[in-house]
């Protein structure tokens, strides 16, 4: 495969536009090489926000002065730290309202914690803080969870492909501001493919790295293994620079690992083609739209070109939906359930139906979704024996106008809960491997389709890699970022 990457250098970017244009790797070269400053980008950042975010609503609460002044009194640090991969060097980011920014509110949507302000950074923005990023403004969420980017607090994000689509979520106003260029970086978290998602529906780069590979906040449920922090980009390079800035060890998260050898931007810029990879349009469990599954199937056998032998394999996922409804029920009534008992009539009535559900379902069904975890993962390890690569959409439909809560029903065929439409991901989820999505292609009607790739327990770096071909062979990344229309 040509080597080239979407690091490469373009000509010396001037205006606001032109500078928001820069991928996160072209611009953290040239703040290390000080040609361009951090104030350079916060003000070009902070200018393309006001032009764009006005149709957009991507990012409602902003620290804009702080920013700036961060940026005047920026320092790299003393040492080789600034030399080490993930050293952002002054970049300003978007960090996701579930995430704590000192002195900032995180409202995770509500109008219940539309006040809360948080005394300090959370584990996870405080390390970003410390490898050079700058915390510009934090992005709009559903409230507590769910994959339509809309509250009662800051209302909707809006799709810069077409305003009147969803972005997705819960990390839909990452995706929105890094599509529309308002910022060159953003966090989400993925729990049934909150990261994912709006990836795919925003034509950007949303990896679900391996459980433990990013320290998460500090949280009342620590050993859970379905929620992850992680990167969203532009392109796949930019991803694996924010990943080797926020992978590391950390014992407030007992599920943490320590940062491979091979920095993640490393296996970037020298890609390669997985040599086997499984496609399926539905993993056997599902409807799909039969555009996207065109579109998909088409990018995937791309990988052929590039020496791949492509199958039509795909593990068993079997019993996959009710584990899944089980453990997020569980999860949910473990972290929002307090809340329920004073707080009802201000909760949504879908968050309040997966408490509920969490609240009321017994130890026999919590052991059974375990078990059929379990069986799971050993059936995707015998897949792996022979593949390196399970290859799906990301989302079985493609963007739904924003007004709708949510889908209900695919292809003809009705769903049966809120999150139902949301499959292809939150099976995924279950086998606790890394998993991406990437632009591949548009539908008809101009709507952004992902390709979800899922590696290897721990292959983070291999993972990236292929998915830096697919990006080549694609070519999506040219196309973001963009002004709405």
């Amino acid at each position: 495969m040509d080597s080239s990457t979407c690091a490469e250098p373009r000509a010396r970017a001037t205006s606001a536009d032109e500078l928001c244009a820069l991928t996160a790797v072209e611009a953290v070269r040239l703040l290390r090489s000080h040609e361009l400053s951090p104030l350079d980008l916060v003000d070009a950042s902070i200018a393309r926000i006001e032009a764009a975010d006005p149709v957009i609503n991507a990012l409602p609460l902003r620290r804009f002065e702080a920013a700036r002044e961060e940026a005047r009194n920026f320092r790299a640090p003393a040492g080789d730290e600034s030399a080490a991969p993930g050293w952002l060097a002054g970049l300003p980011i978007a960090v996701k309202d579930y995430n704590d920014v000192a002195g900032m509110p995180t409202t995770c949507g509500s109008p219940i914690l539309a006040d809360a302000v948080a005394e300090r950074s959370d584990l996870t923005v405080a390390r970003l803080q410390r490898r050079g990023a700058i915390a510009l403004a934090k992005s709009n969420v559903p409230e507590f969870a769910g994959a339509n980017t809309f509250n009662t607090v800051f209302g909707a994000t809006r799709n810069p492909w077409n305003p009147e689509l969803t972005v997705g979520g819960s990390s839909g106003g990452s995706a929105a501001a890094l599509a529309a260029g308002m910022v060159w970086l953003a966090t989400g978290n993925d729990l049934g493919g909150s990261l994912r998602i709006p990836a795919s529906y925003c034509g950007v780069v949303g990896l679900r790295p391996s459980v433990g590979r990013v320290p998460r906040p500090e949280s009342c449920v620590p050993f859970d293994p379905l929620w992850v922090e992680g990167p969203m980009g532009r392109c796949v390079a930019d991803v694996a620079l924010m990943l080797d800035a926020q992978a590391h060890f950390d014992r407030r998260d007992p599920l943490s690992v320590p940062a491979p050898a091979t920095s993640f931007l490393d296996a970037v810029l020298q890609p390669a083609a997985p040599r086997r990879v499984g496609f399926s349009a539905d993993l056997g469990v599902g409807r799909v739209d039969a555009e996207v599954a065109r579109i998909c199937e088409a990018a995937v056998r791309r990988f052929a070109g590039a020496g791949a032998d492509v199958t039509g394999e795909h593990p068993d996922f079997s019993g996959a939906f009710e584990a899944f409804h089980t453990l997020r029920a569980n999860l949910v009534a473990a972290v929002r359930g307090p809340l329920l008992e004073r707080h009802r009539e201000s909760i949504c009535p879908e968050i309040v139906w997966n408490i509920e559900k969490g609240l009321q379902q017994g130890g026999a069904d919590v052991a059974r979704a375990e078990r059929l975890r379990g069986e799971l993962f050993m059936r995707l390890d015998r897949f792996f024996a022979h593949h390196d690569l399970l290859a799906c959409p990301t989302v079985a439909m493609p963007p739904y106008p924003v007004a709708q809560r949510f889908p209900t029903h695919i292809d003809g065929e009705a769903l049966h809960s809120y999150i139902d439409w949301m499959y292809l991901t939150f099976v995924l989820t279950l086998t606790g491997c890394p998993a991406i999505s990437v632009p591949v292609g548009l539908t008809s009607d101009g709507r952004p389709v992902g390709l979800q790739l899922l590696g290897r327990p721990r292959g983070d770096g291999p993972l990236l890699a292929a998915a830096r071909v697919l990006e080549q062979l694609a070519g999506m990344d040219t196309l973001v970022p963009r002004r709405p229309s």
